[in-house]
């Protein structure tokens, strides 16, 4: 239909990723499908009103108009700051 779009919305965590294709209509916004995913089995526990996402690796805008085969990132929280995670290996690796 020349009125939908199909755009993969994914949640990386620790030990799996998450990927839902959804079918939207011509003209949403990122917000629109993270209202759409926000009631997906899947995306139970994700904050997806406050995490910061993205659309091929690019921070992206909650109100940025969608384009057919996007795919929508949601990002999660760093664990450690990645400096400092190198700083901490290089302590640790063998002289």
């Amino acid at each position: 239909m020349a009125d939908q779009i199909h755009i993969e919305i994914v949640y990386a965590q620790e030990q799996q990723a998450t990927v839902k294709a959804l079918p939207m209509a011509q003209g949403s916004r990122l917000g629109d499908a993270l209202a759409a995913a926000a009631g997906a089995a899947e995306f139970s526990g994700v904050d997806l009103a406050n995490a910061p996402v993205g659309i091929f690796g690019r921070l992206a805008r909650k109100d940025q108009e969608l384009k057919d085969g996007d795919r929508i990132e949601i990002y999660r929280p760093l664990k450690i700051e990645p400096k400092a995670a190198r700083r901490a290996r290089s302590r640790t690796a063998p002289q």
